[in-house]
């Protein structure tokens, strides 16, 4: 892939925010996802990083409403793929 350290990139800020609970969420997500997202996803996702942690956690703990901007299949997806990596779930 001709933007591997792109990708690389997105994986590291993911896992290096500043709220831990923001890096397990976005971190293993990115660390499963980011190599073969596509670059509309990837875009996304970026935009997605450069929200405040604490809106972040807001929205994925559901204690404030996804703003309809970020309400998208990339975000239900990290939401999923979060709560399905929650120890003693399936």
């Amino acid at each position: 892939m001709e933007d591997t350290n792109r990708r690389k990139q997105i994986i590291y800020r993911a896992n290096h925010r500043g709220i831990k609970e923001m890096d397990i969420i976005l971190g293993r997500y990115a660390t499963e996802k980011a190599i073969t997202m596509d670059p509309a996803d990837l875009d996304l996702f970026e935009t997605i990083l450069n929200q405040p942690d604490r809106d972040l956690f807001s929205w994925f703990t559901g204690e404030v409403a996804v703003p309809d901007s970020f309400d998208t299949p990339l975000f239900k997806d990290i939401l999923d793929f979060t709560q399905s990596n929650i120890p003693g779930r399936s």
